[in-house]
């Protein structure tokens, strides 16, 4: 009976154990189904739908992957407000942020008579130090200011091509905005005159880089024009401008309209913004002379100041001329005064003869030799004639052959050497000189002549201006735009090397004898090369010590460097140094390649990607002829590498 009873209550406990079990788990997991319900539901609140939850007795994981390690956080956080935050569990991830994009690198140098500033973003490395050894050397003690921000990144490409033409226009305009950026460099300036305007342009656009756009805007002051001259010519050959002057750009596209209605051809040049204008309604003027000039089928259109100079062809209608002439004087604004010439059939001898018409006769040869025939009033004249002349076209290039005839007209002198003042401005050419008529024939190299000898012969001829001007630019005459390329220089010195080698006497650095010719012929062609950088590589062949052998290239380069400035060329852009025997372009087993491999080269210099120019100068920046870069030393003059030894260097030079 009691073992009975025993079993009975050993059952019963085991039947509430069981209950109770049964009763944990099952509260158990309605925590952990509550729990991440309202987990769930804490997220979903917040719009984080990515996000899965599980739960493992009292633990919560969190899984999913985040947009951003933000948004992750705030999933913690708030499944740390619904459950104890030591009980979850972290097993989400997070979306691999996108590499960020490099930036726009751009780069503005403002320069002026105040200082210069820097203004942008540039890339990492050592582009500040570049850019800022460029701006110290250009500002020359003047005020720096520096805004410059840096971002490490890659430098895009083209970016040091357009920052080394960039850093170059900032040393050549010393008024200017210089916009950089990788694809592109964009240049305002002010220059002083429309000829420095010119040679900027022309030196700009040799360093140029490839692949980069440029937009060179330079400007110079409005020049005063004394006289204020338009001369527009309607010939057999269609119209034209010898001089064309406006005073406002309005005032200059009336001019330009006009003389395009009148045959001017679309292409033809503009004309010059200047000061000095005689009358407010100058435009005007010169629009209803040119109508005039049109009507009258031809003939030369001249305004001088207020002074008005109609010459008709000499075949025109008298009863047309009468007209359009007088219609001209009327309709001419107030203040200018009218001249007009139906002149007599001109007949140009140009031979001087003294039998034939009075005649005076100026020939300048391409090699400037000039040729003085024809007529002169005098002896005082004829010395005056001469003087003037070899004042502008050399004492020994000067032949006269002039005849005296005191039946001149008055003003004779006066046209002659108004004539002669004219030629002078050609490089090759011939001026006739009549009673009645003046014309000048001939070519130039200077785009701005024909107009300043429209202006001249305007003032000076007088009323009766019946003249003739056809003078021809031609770009192979001009010193600016010939100008060769940097590439060009280097060749051209080379070319002369090839011919005549610069040679020393054994273990000498004296330039002596022919080589000092050698040496005068580079001079007169670094002259046509300012600003380009150059270098002067001295070479041995390999017979002595190699440090010898170096340090005698050093010399003997520099002794170069020392000749040219004494025959006053500007060594700032050139820089020497010596290889020794680094650089073979032959064998050394033969006398013949030593002696090639004994030589002075000039190379170009050409900076390195990322680096200063200053200091590509120094390292040179040059390739080998055999393409590899030229070996950098320690020593870059002979006293840094140490006096000479007492063994022989270079025995066979």
């Amino acid at each position: 009976m009691r073992k009975a009873s025993n079993m009975i209550a050993l059952s019963a406990i085991l039947l509430a154990a069981l209950l109770a079990g049964l009763s944990a788990v099952y509260a158990a997991n309605l925590i952990e189904r509550r729990s991440a319900t309202e987990i769930r539901h804490a997220l979903a609140a917040e719009g984080i739908t990515w996000a899965g939850v599980e739960t493992d007795g009292l633990q919560v994981r969190l899984y999913g992957t985040a947009p951003t390690e933000a948004i992750r956080f705030r999933a913690l956080t708030i499944t740390g407000t619904v459950v104890d935050a030591a009980r979850v569990i972290d097993q989400m991830d997070v979306t691999p942020a996108s590499p960020v994009a490099p930036p726009r690198f751009s780069l503005e140098l403002l320069r002026n008579n105040d200082g210069l500033s820097m203004i942008g973003l540039i890339p990492g490395g050592n582009q500040r130090d570049t850019i800022i050894k460029s701006v110290k050397k250009a500002a020359d003690g003047a005020q720096i200011t520096d805004m410059l921000d840096v971002a490490e990144f890659e430098r895009p490409e083209g970016w040091d091509a357009a920052l080394e033409f960039g850093l170059e226009a900032m040393r050549l305009l010393p008024r200017s905005k210089i916009s950089i950026s990788a694809d592109q460099v964009a240049v305002t300036a002010i220059s002083d005159s429309p000829a420095q305007k010119r040679k900027l342009e022309a030196a700009l656009a040799r360093e140029a880089p490839d692949g980069i756009a440029t937009h060179i805007d330079i400007s110079s002051p409005r020049p005063v024009i004394a006289p204020f001259t338009l001369r527009f010519v309607i010939g057999p050959d269609g119209a034209r401008f010898d001089a064309c002057s406006a005073h406002t750009a309005e005032g200059r596209e009336r001019i330009l309209a006009a003389a395009r209605a009148a045959g001017l051809p679309d292409d033809a040049g503009g004309c010059t913004l200047g000061l000095g204008v005689p009358s407010p309604n100058w435009a005007a003027a010169v629009e209803t002379g040119i109508a005039a000039l049109a009507r009258l089928g031809g003939g030369a259109l001249t305004f001088s100041d207020a002074d008005v100079t109609l010459v008709a062809l000499d075949d025109a209608p008298r009863s047309l001329f009468d007209t359009v002439t007088a219609e001209l004087e009327a309709d001419l604004p107030e203040v200018f005064s009218l001249h007009a010439v139906l002149p007599e059939p001109v007949k140009l001898d140009g031979s001087g003869d003294p039998k034939g018409p009075p005649e005076f006769v100026a020939t300048l040869s391409p090699e400037g030799q000039t040729q003085l025939r024809g007529r002169v009033t005098d002896e005082v004249m004829r010395t005056a004639a001469e003087s003037y002349a070899r004042s502008r076209f050399g004492l020994g290039n000067v032949y006269s052959a002039m005849n005296l005839d005191e039946t001149l007209p008055d003003g004779w002198p006066r046209r002659v050497l108004t004539g002669l003042e004219g030629l002078a401005e050609l490089s090759n050419g011939v001026v006739i000189v009549q009673p009645e008529f003046v014309a000048l024939r001939g070519a130039t190299g200077d785009p701005e002549a024909r107009a300043r000898i429209a202006r001249l012969f305007g003032e000076k001829l007088g009323e009766a201006q019946n003249f003739s001007i056809e003078v021809a630019y031609e770009e192979r005459l001009d010193p600016v735009a010939s100008m060769p390329t940097p590439q060009e220089c280097v060749d051209g010195i080379n070319a002369i090397l090839a011919e005549q080698k610069i040679t020393f006497a054994p273990g000498s650095v004296t330039l002596e004898g022919e080589a000092l010719k050698v040496v005068d012929r580079i001079a007169s062609a670094l002259r046509d090369c300012p600003g380009v950088r150059m270098e002067i590589g001295g070479h041995t062949d390999s017979q002595g010590r190699e440090v010898m052998n170096e340090q005698l290239s050093q010399q003997r380069a520099e002794a170069v460097l020392t000749a040219l400035i004494a025959r006053r060329i500007l060594t700032t852009d050139l820089t020497a140094r010596g290889y020794g025997e680094s650089v073979p372009i032959a064998e050394n087993d033969t006398e013949d390649g030593r002696e090639a491999n004994r030589r002075i080269e000039f190379r170009l210099i050409t900076p390195k990607t990322g680096a200063a120019p200053e200091e590509a100068a120094q390292t040179g920046g040059a390739e080998t002829p055999d393409g590899s870069q030229a070996p950098e030393t320690d020593a870059d003059t002979p006293e840094e590498a140490g006096a000479p030894e007492t063994e022989t260097a270079d025995e066979q030079d």
